[in-house]
């Protein structure tokens, strides 16, 4: 598996205190993206499924009842075949699996993938097409596809969309979230974030243009406005 970087003790990626393994390789281009550095395939560190375990295991004392191991990236389907066999592997020593992932992926091994998942970080970052299409990359079709299967199999998800003023930050989208939400049983919580822009540093040290560097922060109030409105 190709790994970029581990958080051994995550706290804001998935229920309770997590071990997060941030996966290396995307094929999306979001322009609120906060690691550039993970997109190359070619770049991060070769592990095992069996070594990340091993690490996983030194830490489950501090797991407690709701955490666990959080895959995130880059893109972990991609690499879905080697995170299911890293998830198998702590499953089978009582270590709660989370995915988070953008949904734009799937095939025989995310389905295989899904089927020792017990928790999905789902991120819609937009409601429509056009805005997925001009700001990352892909269609909404496959994401929202891939919803409808979380919700046929039944796992649980939660649903995470990043506030962007002047792409998403409307009640008309927050609305159309809303939607989305009601119409799958699998979804138990949205969470909506602040987009920040502190990954700016690390575009200028690719040399690559940050595209929202001229983009507001949405405000604390803006923030509560949009989610008393889930």
């Amino acid at each position: 598996m190709k790994v970029h970087s581990i958080q051994s003790l995550g706290t804001l990626d998935g229920p309770g205190v997590r071990f997060v393994v941030f996966v290396q390789g995307c094929h999306l281009r979001c322009k609120c993206c906060h690691n550039p550095d993970t997109w190359k395939m070619t770049d991060g560190k070769d592990m095992s499924a069996e070594e990340i375990a091993t690490r996983v295991e030194r830490y489950k004392e501090y797991f407690g009842t709701d955490g666990g191991i959080t895959v995130s990236g880059g893109e972990p389907l991609l690499q879905a075949d080697e995170v299911a066999r890293l998830f198998e592997l702590c499953r089978a020593n009582g270590i709660n699996t989370c995915l988070d992932t953008s949904g734009s992926v799937m095939n025989d091994d995310v389905k295989k993938l899904l089927e020792v998942t017990d928790r999905v970080l789902l991120d819609i970052k937009y409601t429509n097409d056009a805005d997925y299409l001009e700001n990352v990359g892909c269609s909404i079709s496959p994401v929202l596809e891939f919803l409808d299967y979380l919700d046929t199999v039944q796992i649980p998800t939660t649903l995470r969309q990043v506030i962007i003023p002047t792409l998403n930050d409307t009640d008309e989208s927050v609305e159309k979230l809303k939607a989305i939400r009601d119409s799958h049983s699998c979804v138990d919580s949205v969470e909506l974030l602040a987009f920040r822009k502190m990954c700016e540093t690390k575009y200028n040290n690719l040399g690559i243009p940050f595209p929202l560097a001229d983009t507001p922060e949405p405000t604390k109030e803006q923030m509560d406005e949009l989610k008393n409105m889930l």
